[in-house]
């Protein structure tokens, strides 16, 4: 069914999604700003381009086709989302990725999900209905499993020492990552009212005979834009504060073209998140907004998996354990339920 490939290629996208960071272990002498905006670069600017290009043929008439007013909104949207994720960025750089992607994605979760229907004025009529209600059961659920994975991050932090926490995430420091995680993840859920800002120049492609699974590649091209201008300003300011502007052409006794190799890796793979998030959204009808959530849970379970793997947990104690394992099972519970409510409202 057309919702099982929705719910496969979200899965495919979350996977990128919790897995860009990875790269940015193996860049050396360059701080944090420098290989944020170099992968950013890849991530918004050349690959929503290309992939645009090669996938939408007559992309510049639909572009002077489309509604000034949704490739506005859509911009603008794409800006505050930028801001969020270069908050999020930092989140994972002072928290690590399980516990800044749990906290982080927790509350893009609510905001992003919720938000888009209560703003376009179909929140009750979707609650009177029974795949609704299943829906919003499911997403009751989700945040009790973010909630969950959050905990299971706070007592990680209390299970290791100092020393422990600066070996697997060097620039480890819980007071700063709590407040960045919390603004990146109210900006993070712009990414919703972006992507329904930019129905109206999806729809202008499918009158060109574009593929219902492409569509959103045209509005993703501003989306990625207002993103790149935004965190290229902030990263820009960084660089001037911190004195690291000089990273972009020295890195010092490491090899400054093995640094943009691993940033280039990064942001091929973050791009990959957006592009089967945008063909994912496409198959789940009209409760789309489902996406959102399954998006954002296997991102975390992912994430969490990434955390083990890189010893990110190592040293916690067997109750934060237990807590990790019933968290990710209750997120699994929580796409089972939202995916059940979506394949209600198709057979309805």
């Amino acid at each position: 069914m057309e919702y099982v490939l929705g719910i496969f290629l979200n899965i495919i996208g979350s996977f990128a999604g919790a897995s860009f960071y990875l790269p940015f272990r193996k860049v050396r002498n360059w701080s944090w700003e420098s290989y944020w905006i170099v992968a950013g670069f890849f991530t918004w600017v050349i690959l929503p381009c290309l992939i645009a290009a090669f996938t939408i043929p007559n992309l510049l008439i639909i572009i002077r086709e489309s509604p000034p007013l949704s490739i506005l909104w859509t911009f603008i949207f794409g800006m505050l989302w930028g801001i969020g994720g270069h908050s999020f960025g930092l989140s994972l750089r002072y928290l690590g990725m399980s516990l800044g992607m749990a906290i982080a994605l927790g509350m893009t979760h609510i905001a992003g999900t919720l938000a888009p229907p209560i703003f376009m004025g179909t929140f009750q009529s979707l609650i009177r209905s029974l795949s609704g209600q299943v829906i919003m059961a499911g997403l009751v659920v989700c945040i009790i499993g973010t909630f969950l994975a959050g905990f299971a991050g706070i007592l990680k932090e209390n299970d290791s020492s100092p020393d422990n926490k600066q070996k697997y995430i060097k620039e480890y420091n819980f007071k700063k990552g709590i407040i960045v995680t919390v603004l990146s993840g109210i900006l993070s859920a712009c990414f919703t009212f972006a992507f329904d800002a930019s129905k109206p120049i999806a729809d202008v492609a499918v009158k060109h005979g574009i593929s219902e699974l492409w569509k959103n590649n045209v509005g993703l091209v501003f989306i990625t834009a207002g993103s790149f201008i935004s965190n290229a300003i902030l990263c820009l300011a960084m660089n001037i504060k911190n004195k690291s502007i000089s990273n972009y052409w020295h890195g010092g006794d490491a090899s400054i073209w093995i640094n943009y190799l691993f940033c280039a890796e990064a942001g091929i793979i973050a791009y990959l998140e957006f592009l089967f998030y945008g063909m994912g959204i496409t198959k789940m009808g009209k409760n789309d907004f489902v996406s959102f959530s399954i998006h954002l849970v296997f991102i975390i379970i992912f994430s969490t998996m990434w955390g083990w793997i890189t010893l990110e947990f190592k040293g916690s104690s067997k109750r934060t354990v237990t807590m990790i394992i019933i968290g990710i099972l209750v997120l699994i519970l929580s796409v089972v339920v939202m995916a059940y409510g979506n394949y209600l409202s198709f057979i309805a």
